[in-house]
Parts: structure tokens; C-alpha cells; sequence
């Protein structure tokens, strides 16, 4: 009978225990009051990453949103990177944001896809703990704005594009030469001096760009001079790269001038600025990543360049930034390369069946530059300045 009270005993307390644990589980925050995000375009949810944090959320865990107008997103990953498929929400807690951010990866504007206003509130709530941890560790990666034994050239993720038919030298990209956030401007300017002549700067738009020169760390003067003679465009361009030929018909009446900040119109933009204007070009947004990585890989595709090709030149940033390559970080490599530039690649081709390894990537991007504006004379004139 004593045995038996004993095992009684210790399932009650198991029970307690374990309602508890599930207790503290519950986690949950009211009446958040959010924001538009315009430039990449999503919700800032306007908490701190590190005050979210506090509460008791983690990055890798399963969320619940939920905005006053009545849109919800459940099982929503919470990360500290865009780790999703392209087209995918999440939330994020990147480092640099005022806020923690609500948003589609490479996708629409999540604040008019869900007609919130910016009088709306949000609710979050812990769904699972920990659910997407391992794809949170496998793809945390980071890198430090202190030097060290990097070159110039790999500090700055600065190079030469010379692939395909591309005319040598006609071609660079490298971390922004202006935005001085991760202290690699002064070392880009110097890199690009004399060299280049012409400037797309994805990542400002022309009023963050003059806001650069004020700064009273701003010290890259040849950067300077090629704006002061009319030689750089700013384009503050999204990474909604995957929207449709259709796009237009997509932008609410309500705000007016969206048509304007799709990315394909600021990509045709960037392409007639080069057209009109003479090389070498450098291509460059903050970091030299993935808005410099698709403008890149146009210019490539355009010169004909392979997958390989492209696929390497993009990987090189990877290599630069985090010391990932295909021996160093195999499947790490391996992810970021499915999960970026062969989406890319896929959303150029337009066509799932086609195989992107070994695609007429020339062909290809003639036929996406002309369905997003430009002209089939437009097209050769620009193959014209750049290829051999």
C-alpha cells in the first residue's frame, strides 16, 4: 500500500510539474503598434530585437501573429536572418533594425498584401518552442566590420566581374563606397578609384545618399566626385525580385506612386543609366550581397556567362564575409547557394522545367529585360557596351 501512494505521489507531482513547465511556455505580448517598412516592404513591429527577446522568445521558434484588422500568420519562424524560401514569411530580428520585422522573404510588401494601417496593433504569441532551431543554427552566419588580416579587396567584398564576354575590367561590385555602417566605404573608394566611372547604388535613395556625405566618418571623396558630376544613380532598390510580368496591375490605387518602387522598374532604370552612361561600372548596395548579386548576375547572363560562372562570382561574398566556400562549409555552401542565386537564376529562366545548370542564360535574359520594359534595341545596345 506504501509502494503504491509512493508511485501515486510521484505521477501527481509529474503532473504539477510538467502543467508548470507548459505554464511558462505561454508566452505572449498585446497591442504592439506597428509601422511600414517601406524599403524592402514589410511590418515593423515596433519592439526592440533585444526587448522581444526579453520576454522569453528565441530565435528558431514557431510564432503566431495576429493584426487588429483581423489577418493572422501561424507557425510563423522567428529568425535572425532571412532563412525562409524565397516567397516565404518570417519574422526577423536582423541585426541593425530598430524593430523586429514582419515581412515576406524576397516577396510583396507584407503591410499592403495584409491591408494593415499603420493604426493597427499586433499580438504575438510563442506557438512551438524551438521549432525551426536547426535551420536558425545551420544558417546563423556572421561577420565582423573589424579588418583584421582580410585584404582590401576581400574586406570590401570588392572584384572585377570578368565572365563570360564581358569586356575586361567593365565590371565591379563591392560593399557601398558611401554607407559607411560596417566601416568599409574608405576602403571601397580607395579600391574604385580611377578604375570606375560610373556608380549604381542599389541601396539609397537620393536624399540617404547626400544624408552619407554629411557624416562625420564619411571619407571617400571619389565617390564624391563622380556624384558631384552626375555619374551615380540611386535606386533604393527592394529584393521583390520574384514578382510577376504582371506586377503593374498589382499596385494599389491608394499608393500612388508604388509603380515606381517595383524592383523591375528600378532595374530597368539602373540598366538605361548605364546604357547612357560610360564604364567601367561598379554595381554596389550595403553589404555587396544579393540586391548586387541579381544586378550582377544580369549583367553576366547578358555576356553569356555559364551557371558556374555566375555561381561562383556570387559565392565569392559568401567567402569573403563568413569564410564560407565548398570546402570550408560544404552544406552551408550548398543552402545558400539553393536558396539565393539559383532562385535567382530560376526566376530569370521563367521556367521550372528548364535545367538552370545548363541553360542559354544569354537567351534568357533578353527575353526577361524586354517583358520588364526595355526594348529589343535598348537590349543590343547595352550587350553592345559591355561584351567583347
Amino acid at each position: 500500500m506504501k509502494k503504491y501512494f509512493i508511485f501515486i505521489f510521484l505521477l501527481v507531482s509529474l503532473f504539477i510539474f510538467s502543467g508548470c513547465s507548459k505554464e511558462e511556455e505561454k508566452i505572449e505580448l498585446n497591442n504592439l503598434s506597428i509601422s511600414h517598412e517601406e524599403k524592402f516592404g514589410g511590418i515593423y513591429i515596433n519592439i526592440t530585437i533585444d526587448d522581444f527577446n526579453s520576454k522569453g522568445f528565441k530565435f528558431g521558434d514557431s510564432l503566431e501573429i495576429s493584426f487588429s484588422n483581423g489577418y493572422e500568420l501561424e507557425d510563423l519562424p522567428y529568425y535572425n536572418g532571412y532563412y525562409t524560401d524565397t516567397g516565404m514569411p518570417l519574422l526577423v530580428g536582423y541585426s541593425g533594425y530598430p524593430y523586429i520585422r514582419a515581412g515576406i522573404n524576397n516577396g510583396d510588401d507584407l503591410f499592403i498584401v495584409s491591408k494593415v494601417k499603420e493604426t493597427d496593433t499586433a499580438n504575438i504569441k510563442l506557438g512551438k518552442r524551438g521549432k525551426y532551431l536547426d535551420i536558425q543554427e545551420s544558417l546563423d552566419i556572421h561577420y565582423s566590420d573589424e579588418q583584421g588580416d582580410l585584404t582590401d579587396e576581400e574586406f570590401g567584398n570588392f572584384r572585377s566581374v570578368n565572365v563570360g564576354q564581358l569586356k575586361e575590367n567593365i565590371l565591379y561590385r563591392a560593399a557601398s563606397p558611401v554607407d559607411n555602417q560596417h566601416n568599409r566605404a574608405g576602403v571601397v573608394d580607395k579600391l574604385i578609384k580611377n578604375k570606375v566611372n560610373t556608380i549604381l547604388n542599389l541601396s539609397d535613395n537620393d536624399s540617404e545618399l547626400v544624408e552619407h556625405f554629411s557624416k562625420s566618418d564619411f571619407n571617400s571623396p571619389y565617390a564624391k566626385s563622380l556624384y558631384d558630376r552626375g555619374s551615380i544613380i540611386a535606386l533604393s532598390m527592394n529584393m521583390n525580385f520574384t514578382s510577376s510580368n504582371g506586377e503593374e496591375d498589382k499596385a494599389p490605387k491608394l499608393f500612388g506612386e508604388f509603380k515606381d518602387n517595383l524592383f523591375s522598374s528600378k532595374l530597368i532604370s539602373g540598366l538605361r543609366f548605364a546604357l547612357n552612361n560610360d564604364g567601367p561600372y561598379l554595381v554596389h548596395c550595403v553589404e555587396g550581397k544579393d540586391r548586387t548579386g541579381f544586378v550582377c548576375m544580369v549583367f553576366e547572363a547578358l555576356a553569356g556567362a555559364s551557371y558556374t560562372e555566375i555561381i561562383d562570382d556570387y559565392m565569392v561574398t559568401y567567402n569573403n564575409y563568413y569564410g564560407i566556400n565548398k570546402k570550408s562549409e560544404p552544406v552551408k555552401y550548398k543552402i545558400i547557394k539553393e536558396k539565393n542565386i539559383d532562385v535567382m537564376l530560376r526566376t530569370i529562366i521563367g521556367d521550372d522545367s528548364v535545367n538552370i545548370e545548363t541553360a542559354n542564360y544569354s537567351n534568357y535574359i533578353e527575353t526577361y529585360l524586354i517583358s520588364k520594359g526595355m526594348s529589343e534595341t535598348e537590349v543590343r545596345a547595352l550587350k553592345t557596351k559591355l561584351c567583347k
